[in-house]
């Protein structure tokens, strides 16, 4: 694990890595029905489960691994495990918390054969896996009953003991990295963060990258035009909430296209100690919820990013696919990666 983390930070000196895109639009592609979603044990489960996508690790685990050898083969170096909702919390719409962890587990397990296979064939292209935590379907900053303001539906500590128990089965199952994401409530967060912490010590894991540990990455969600989060952070003030941490990087995904991002990562890329990540969606939605940005336009407006020299991961939300990523790919190898404070204070001392 320490040699991955070591090749890691390498590659992140030296280039801009790529990210994968979005899962669930490729998972639409394949117009699974009902049964598609249930394995054996789940035949007579009472509860409907189609559109619990991350059970498809288990029940149609060739998928999982078809998607990210499409993203692999359209350029990503790091791709994310199907576990978006794979906490007890999360699945508990489905009652299949008792499976959070085999989830992340097989997940990660599957998502890491794909990286090795393509780490194996272009060894120095090496392939990463990141254990993808999502947000819950809960919040603890915000009650959602407008008539009890005080009310909580989920506590700190039910998130961070639903979250340990995701972390393990990711580590476990050979993840490189661990990334919070589509991040709408900082408490939330900051209960993920929790329970890493937690569970790196168990594990004996330094928290510091630089130090042999399992990277962290964070991405927050800005929701709207009035650039806070859900629980009403400005972007500077999610970095400062989540800056004791010593991260691999920080960053932003969802919610808006590029072009709308782009005010907020430039707040990132002035302030942030860590490396700065981005996966905006393929634009904003239409009527329909669907996203119709091409992958050509989507790479158009994100160049700006690059030409100002503001990120080192750059990848897809939703709406996104491999041919998204192929073209972010392209012309990612053009530009340079974000220094570090550090690294321009070193140039400078030099």
């Amino acid at each position: 694990m320490q040699n991955r983390t070591e090749s890691l930070l390498q590659q992140l000196s030296q280039r801009i890595l790529i990210l994968d895109g979005a899962m669930g639009t490729m998972i639409q592609r394949y117009t699974l029905t009902e049964e598609d979603f249930r394995t054996p044990e789940l035949a007579s489960h009472p509860k409907s489960l189609k559109g619990n996508n991350d059970l498809l690790s288990l029940s149609k685990p060739q998928i999982i691994k078809e998607i990210h050898s499409e993203y692999f083969k359209a350029g990503a170096d790091i791709i994310e495990t199907n576990t978006f909702s794979a906490t007890t919390i999360a699945q508990a719409d489905y009652d299949l918390s008792h499976l959070a962890y085999q989830i992340n587990f097989e997940s990660a397990k599957l998502a890491r054969e794909v990286a090795d296979e393509f780490t194996a064939k272009n060894p120095d292209k090496p392939r990463f896996v990141a254990g993808a935590i999502g947000p819950t379907n809960r919040t603890a900053s915000l009650s959602p009953d407008v008539n009890d303001p005080g009310y909580r539906a989920v506590t700190f500590d039910q998130l961070a003991e639903a979250y340990s128990e995701q972390v393990n089965g990711l580590l476990d199952g050979g993840a490189d990295i661990i990334l919070v994401e589509t991040i709408f409530d900082t408490l939330n967060a900051k209960a993920a963060l929790y329970a890493i912490q937690e569970v790196y010590e168990k594990r004996n894991i330094p928290l510091d990258p630089k130090e042999g540990g399992i990277p962290i990455m964070i991405s927050g969600t800005i929701t709207d035009a009035s650039g806070r989060t859900l629980s009403g952070q400005t972007t500077e003030a999610f970095l400062i909430s989540i800056s004791h941490v010593p991260l691999l990087s920080v960053g932003l995904n969802c919610a808006l296209g590029a072009k709308e991002l782009r005010p907020y990562l430039k707040v990132l890329a002035n302030k942030a100690p860590f490396f700065v990540s981005a996966y905006p969606n393929a634009g904003l939605p239409n009527e329909f919820g669907q996203y119709d940005q091409g992958a050509n336009e989507m790479a158009d407006q994100v160049r700006d990013f690059l030409k100002e020299g503001m990120l080192n991961i750059l990848g897809g939300c939703c709406g996104t696919t491999p041919e998204h990523i192929a073209a972010l790919a392209h012309m990612a190898a053009n530009f340079q990666p974000r220094k570090l404070q550090e690294e321009e204070l070193e140039e400078t001392l030099d």
